[in-house]
């Protein structure tokens, strides 16, 4: 039983940490597109992103299932590439990707909202182009909505239950993840397990948020 412990609580935060990484590269190209761009339908692209913040997870977790399955289209496509998705760890990826996108591009896009105009135009002035502008100026300025977006996101990750659960299923050492652990165990009336697992994810997170909120004091108490 301790090995399928931490076989679960592996799984877990493997997946909440490869879910966060995919999530920054996604994120901040997409964060400033929707802060700096002009575009007239600029808020369709708003409203996608922001639709998992309360769009029920059962109702994205079933239209990604029935994607994934073989006899659609997209199935078919990546089946006959010998990738398959439903049920699968990869699966629980992209369906975490999609379901945590708005707890990343939010505090990044938040951060990007408030730097001031005249920070590009020094970058400019002294000859940056935009990519080093983004990389030597600009992040480094926002990294308070950067570390907020990747601890949301993959704290989000962490807890996430009805995705996982409609496109993953509960195998174990491939798509059992803590939460559909505990939910298992509280069938099975395994109150003990149950408590193991939720008392794990609790004190992680805990020092998680704990350690990010006084690094972001200290280091906003730095600048002051």
């Amino acid at each position: 039983m301790e090995s399928e412990f931490l076989s679960t609580m592996t799984l877990t935060f493997k997946l909440a940490a490869i879910t966060t990484a995919i999530l920054l590269f996604i994120a901040i190209p997409l964060a400033s597109f929707i802060v700096f761009s002009k575009i007239r339908f600029k808020s369709v692209i708003e409203t996608i992103v922001s639709m998992p913040l309360v769009l029920p997870p059962s109702v994205l977790g079933f239209y990604l299932l029935i994607a994934f399955s073989p006899s659609s289209a997209i199935g078919t496509f990546l089946g006959d590439r010998g990738i398959h998705l439903a049920f699968s760890f990869e699966g629980l990826v992209v369906g975490s990707v999609l379901f945590s996108l708005p707890f990343m591009v939010h505090p990044i896009q938040a951060a990007l909202s408030q730097v001031p105009h005249s920070i590009f135009e020094a970058a400019y002035t002294l000859g940056k182009s935009k990519i080093q502008t983004m990389f030597h100026v600009i992040l480094p300025t926002i990294r308070h909505g950067l570390i907020s977006g990747m601890v949301l996101a993959f704290a989000h990750t962490v807890g996430e239950f009805g995705v996982i659960l409609m496109i993953g299923g509960n195998i174990p050492g491939e798509t059992r993840v803590a939460s559909i652990a505990i939910y298992d165990e509280v069938e099975s009336l395994n109150y003990a397990v149950a408590h193991q697992y939720a008392l794990t994810l609790f004190v992680v997170t805990f020092a998680i948020l704990l350690l990010v909120y006084t690094l972001n004091k200290k280091s906003f108490e730095g600048t002051r």
